[in-house]
């Protein structure tokens, strides 16, 4: 892959210890800060109101056994050394598991599949021999239709609430750690203290956002390595001092006894036990930010072993601690010496600061790909870095996280409403991560059942446990992430499925190509200087916008490019496979048809390369079609070419030395500009003498695309209004009203394809739906 344009997993496996080790201490920055802090507010949430600290200590011994073996259990052996191997081409999240099963089975509601699409390199898709459960399941889901949309819904979900969790992540992490005032003011000067102090605090996280993760991971990772280094040198002192022989209490015996003791009041403080795991989906999200060697060992010689100790020394300090005359008993700051509690307390806000950089991170990233695969409403992405091409920034998601994340502080005011809201949120998505893996390792890894079975039901039994307890919590704060996941997934549903239905309504009226071939003859119908660029969604036929086009100004461009840009359940689409080049109609008619193919990580190229790289794609393309035999090329032959490697496999594989060779493509760049954007473009076809007849002809039609590009290029496209038919029930037309919103107050595709306002003519297109 091109290093400008990003590096995918497989080129990080072949770097350098030291490029893993950097990328390894950068991720605590970003990915670990989250998890790191979660011993602020883990035991104070647990001990909020359904249990107490008894003179026994079973409670506290309990709560220990819990947090460590959920620790053990979900953050390291499912996504360590698990989820984490479930990457898609290095990339993680819901929607890079939701993309490894549709490559792997036909349940994608994505228009415009190709079996082309199949023969691109990061494809990877798993043989499946027509025997075995592997094979039954596989056909069972395909035929049922509704499990498609199923399983879209259940992706959708995991999505909508990671979103959640990056609102209210940040409100309880900055919280917690002001919170750390109550043991030196008053409560009248702590109320009116905390709460603007942690709206401050948030707004200037958001604000660091736009320099970029690996900016923000070099800044935030000194910030958690002291705090790691803190919490476990505290957690050892307060081991020796007050209890050694805790590490006794680990032992799983210990929850059997609290859940005896406390019942029902103990299955309901789970809902704070499981805060204890906050982040760990943070890890597989932020994949594609950085590599899965690098996560893997800052999370087992790091992250891992500092948070065991950090609740052990809590746990050992409070088992000889009972009664205290302040509301902060359980709290993180009661275990801290007097004489390092003020340097701790800084060192704390920085790490709560710090922490919510993870799910930041993680947010930018699925909604990027929930945006490529049709599913989200379009929005600028900023690619930050140039060597690590999964880190993004959102500024529009950016900005509306930090006012919901500044309204959740001011709404709930403390940790207890704020831990319930993001526990059940933190928990739905682990939950969607288990039944997506599951299906991965059947479908696609072709695992024993045996083994799948038990996966699911071990990590799933214990999520649902915690979930269970979250739900509980409805009425005192977990209604704020179901309330954003259910406006969330009304928007992404309904975006999604009138992209769909906007797909199916351009292939009904499409036209043939016989009616694009009769406008030659027709009268008042003339051709003029340039190349003309009309973009359509549908890969086959005349798109209806181009027929209005003609119909209200009768003349079209002397060399004629549908271009169709679609995105492939893949990640990355190399450069060299991206262009899917034919021809429409005859070969005297100049008219062509190019798809050009990204995946959900792909960077769009300014204006000025892509228009360049498509004319060089259509004059390889011309060269290398006189080597095909029969045409093979012509779109009534259903043949494609991809240029900028060899043809593709059903075509004969020679000559592409020749097409590479045909033409230069000349890249006059500023070497200071940050963003690559090139100063001057030029395309210079090398035309080949004239040996024979088909080298005249080839010679004559690289002329004229040549004259065609100087006359300049114009791009055509639909601007599209949805109407409801008459009849339509009152859920539809509310739906459409909603499209319709959506589309005229987010980016449209113009922006998206980054197509000057100068030369692009928009057709107006009505879809009674």
């Amino acid at each position: 892959m091109d290093p400008e344009l990003g590096c995918s997993d497989k080129s990080l496996k072949k770097s350098s210890w030291k490029t893993t080790m950097l990328l390894a201490y950068q991720s605590l920055g970003v990915v670990y800060g989250d998890l790191s802090i979660s011993p602020l507010y883990v035991y104070k949430s647990t001990f909020a109101d359904d249990i107490t600290h008894s003179e026994t200590n079973e409670e506290i011994f309990g709560v220990l056994s819990f947090v460590f073996w959920t620790l053990t259990l979900v953050p390291l052996l499912k996504y360590v050394f698990i989820v984490l191997r479930a990457h898609d081409n290095g990339q993680g999240g819901t929607f890079a598991l939701y993309s490894l099963i549709c490559r792997n089975v036909n349940v994608s509601l994505l228009p415009n599949k190709q079996t082309s699409d199949e023969q691109v390199s990061t494809y990877k898709c798993e043989s499946h021999q027509a025997h075995g459960y592997h094979w039954r399941i596989k056909i069972w889901i395909e035929k049922h239709k509704n499990l498609h949309i199923v399983l879209l819904i259940v992706a959708l979900l995991g999505t909508c609430m990671v979103i959640g969790d990056g609102v209210l992540t940040p409100a309880l992490s900055v919280f917690s750690a002001v919170s750390g005032l109550g043991l030196s003011l008053s409560k009248t000067q702590h109320e009116y203290a905390v709460v603007p102090i942690t709206c401050f605090l948030i707004v200037c996280l958001f604000a660091l956002q736009h320099y970029g993760t690996h900016r923000v991971g070099f800044l935030f990772a000194p910030i958690i390595v002291t705090w790691l280094l803190c919490i476990s040198t505290l957690g050892i002192y307060n081991i020796v001092k007050w209890n050694p022989l805790i590490y006794q209490k680990l032992s799983p015996s210990y929850m059997f006894k609290f859940l005896k003791k406390t019942r029902k009041g103990g299955w309901m403080s789970l809902g704070g036990i499981l805060l204890c795991m906050t982040g760990s989906e943070a890890m597989f999200a932020d994949l594609g930010h950085f590599s899965f060697r690098a996560i893997q060992i800052a999370f087992t010689s790091c992250v891992y072993p500092a948070l065991v100790l950090a609740y052990m020394g809590q746990a050992a300090y409070l088992s000889k601690h009972h009664s205290m005359n302040n509301n902060y008993q359980i709290g993180f700051y009661v275990y801290v010496p007097e004489s390092v509690r003020w340097p701790m307390f800084v060192i704390a806000i920085l790490a709560s600061v710090v922490g919510s950089q993870a799910i930041i991170s993680g947010t930018f990233s699925i909604i990027s790909q929930s945006q490529s695969l049709g599913c989200f409403p379009r929005v600028k992405v900023v690619h930050t870095s140039n060597r690590i091409h999964g880190q993004v920034y959102i500024p529009e998601v950016n900005w509306v996280l930090m006012v919901l994340c500044v309204v959740a502080a001011i709404g709930f005011r403390d940790t207890k409403h704020l831990g319930n809201a993001s526990g059940l949120a933190v928990i739905t998505v682990m939950l969607v991560t288990t039944c997506l893996t599951s299906l991965v390792m059947i479908l696609c890894w072709h695992t024993s059942l045996v083994f799948s079975l038990a996966f699911f039901l071990i990590f799933g039994s214990i999520e649902a446990l915690y979930f269970s307890s979250s739900l509980m919590k409805f009425l005192d704060g977990a209604w704020l992430p179901i309330l954003l996941a259910f406006f969330l997934m009304v928007v992404m549903f309904v975006w999604h499925h009138f992209t769909i239905k906007k797909y199916e309504f351009d292939l009904q009226n499409k036209l043939s190509i016989d009616w694009l071939l009769a406008l030659r003859d027709s009268l008042g119908i003339s051709r003029v200087p340039g190349v003309g660029l009309v973009y359509t969604n549908i890969v086959i036929g005349v798109p209806a916008n181009f027929s209005h086009f003609v119909t209200n100004l009768p003349a079209f461009h002397q060399i004629l490019v549908f271009v169709c840009v679609k995105y492939v359940p893949v990640p990355f689409v190399p450069p060299s496979e991206r262009y899917l080049v034919g021809r429409v109609g005859p070969q005297d008619f100049r008219s062509y048809r190019c798809i050009v193919r990204y995946g959900y990580r792909d960077i769009h190229q300014d204006v000025n390369s892509f228009e360049s790289e498509l004319i060089v794609s259509l004059a390889n393309f011309i060269r290398s079609e006189a080597s095909l035999p029969g045409n093979l090329s012509d779109e009534a032959n259903c043949g494609f070419t991809i240029i900028g490697s060899s043809p593709c496999k059903w075509a004969i594989e020679e000559n592409s030395a020749d097409a590479s060779t045909m033409v230069k493509f000349e890249d006059e760049r500023n070497s200071n500009d940050t963003n690559l954007r090139s100063k001057a473009k030029k395309v210079r076809f090398l035309l080949p003498e004239n040996e024979g007849a088909k080298d005249g002809i080839v010679s004559n039609e690289l002329q004229e695309l040549l004259l065609a590009h100087e006359s300049g290029i114009a791009s055509i496209m639909g601007h599209s209004h949805i109407q409801a038919k008459a009849g339509s029930s009152l859920i539809k037309k509310t739906t459409i009203i909603l499209y319709n919103f959506l589309r005229q107050n987010c980016r449209g595709p113009n922006v998206a394809l980054r197509l000057p306002p100068e030369s692009l003519l928009e057709v107006g297109m009505v879809y009674l739906l």
